[in-house]
């Protein structure tokens, strides 16, 4: 447990780092805003990995008997979550997590401007109902919780970072999910939105039909259902 904790800790501080313009703007001015994000995604990664195998490391203790359905929640919110995060990485954003500079509002904002926290936070979700043990719980529902607890922490950097042009940006979306479509709001597409759609289905793919999620994780999600 030690260890788990250890790692999630980690992950925590890291994932606060682009939080605080102010250390985020330093290393950037320090390496090159390249650099920074080479170097930012492979020791997510590492961290990442390290916070995997440290929950694998603990016992199994079951919370609840699995059903069919269970595994049909996550083959809907898992990938929904893997296309969310990545339109959201490729998007223009200004309103919250993107890896993209610029003003520009991408079309994935129409869904939610927190495309990647809500991708995030469902990927966790649909992993969390199909597993239904005391490690998965802490995994996974530290991730969903890390990832919604982000959002208002979000909106109020935004709405510090973009004074009155805020107001504007964020009346063309909403924070939850579809809820700019109930307004009126038209649907757009644009080619980070159709980009993140083909790079979610290959991941998908290859997780589910090409032996990845075995291979990584040593478990294949096809199994419940013959």
């Amino acid at each position: 447990m030690i260890a788990f904790v250890s790692a999630f800790a980690v992950f925590l501080i890291l994932h606060s780092v682009p939080a605080v313009p102010a250390i985020r703007a330093g290393i950037i001015a320090r390496v090159g805003r390249p650099t920074y994000f080479v170097a930012y995604s492979l020791v997510s990664t590492i961290v990442l990995v390290w916070v995997f195998a440290a929950a694998l490391s603990l016992d199994y203790i079951p919370l609840w008997a699995l059903r069919p359905w269970h595994a049909g929640v996550t083959f809907v919110l898992a990938p929904l979550g893997i296309f969310l995060v990545l339109a959201g990485l490729l998007s223009g954003n200004p309103l919250s997590v993107s890896v993209r500079s610029g003003a520009d509002l991408g079309a994935v904002t129409r869904i939610t401007r927190h495309p990647v926290l809500w991708g995030f936070a469902l990927w966790a979700i649909g992993h969390l109902v199909a597993n239904g043990d005391l490690r998965s719980v802490l995994l996974f529902g530290g991730f969903g919780a890390f990832a919604l607890g982000s959002i208002p922490m979000a909106e109020k950097r935004a709405k510090r970072r973009l004074g009155k042009d805020w107001a504007l940006l964020s009346a063309q979306t909403s924070i939850w999910p579809l809820a700019a479509f109930l307004r009126g709001a038209r649907p757009a597409v644009d080619r980070a939105l159709l980009l993140a759609a083909v790079l979610a289905g290959l991941t998908v793919a290859w997780l589910l039909l090409g032996g990845g999620h075995s291979m990584l994780f040593g478990a294949d999600p096809l199994a419940v259902i013959g």
